[in-house]
């Protein structure tokens, strides 16, 4: 596995990585870590390497766009100072273009999105062991669905920081993808955005295939 026994951990994002953890930081043994993937990270982590403790912090909120992630950077990133450190980001972004067509001050488009996330990763990478960025992704089969390629877009754009800056990818929509070729999208997430928890363990499934991790 490529955390380092030790390290300390990140996680960072918007409502799906929040998932109800304490605040101001998300750290602890009970549900201080939330009740969705991070949680499982962490309790899969624990369970499968006891010999390899990793630290765990969730740092997600509710409603973030990458615009809310630039404004608390310093102090929920920077000053945490993590060996490694997870970002998933995006879904809010996409999210205000169709559920608040009007409100246009509320919406990242991709040059922004594409321009503060890289931003973010150069402010961060060098004094990292490790990077993960994980796609947003939206629970629909449907590529013709036009908030799904939209999310698509920014999932692209995803990809291509990581490329630029040495990181991790971790696709969650291809993950979504192959759930959904055998059961229906509502099963997984009601709104097709909040997943419960067969959902959250897909999340945590796909972030943990990518940093190594072996049963």
């Amino acid at each position: 596995m490529k955390l380092e026994p030790k390290s300390k951990l990140l996680m960072i994002g918007d409502s799906i990585t929040d998932a109800g953890r304490a605040h101001p930081v998300g750290e602890g043994r009970n549900e201080e870590l939330g009740r969705g993937y991070v949680a499982l990270v962490d309790s899969l982590l624990g369970a499968v390497y006891p010999q390899s403790p990793i630290r765990v912090i969730n740092m997600g909120s509710s409603g973030n766009t990458v615009r809310d992630l630039k404004n608390r950077w310093n102090t929920d990133v920077l000053d945490m100072k993590p060996d490694w450190l997870s970002i998933m980001i995006g879904i809010n972004d996409v999210w205000r273009q169709f559920d608040a067509p009007k409100r246009t001050e509320l919406h990242v488009g991709p040059a922004e999105y594409e321009s503060t996330l890289s931003e973010l990763v150069a402010q961060t990478r060098r004094g990292l062991k490790g990077l993960v960025l994980m796609t947003p992704f939206y629970i629909e089969p449907s590529t013709a669905d036009a908030m799904r390629a939209k999310m698509d877009q920014y999932g692209g754009i995803v990809k291509k920081i990581a490329a630029a800056n040495d990181a991790i990818f971790v696709d969650t929509q291809a993950a979504f993808n192959e759930a959904m070729k055998h059961q229906y999208a509502g099963n997984l997430a009601w709104d097709r955005v909040h997943p419960g928890l067969t959902g959250h363990m897909i999340l945590a499934l796909a972030f943990l295939k990518a940093i190594g991790f072996e049963l």
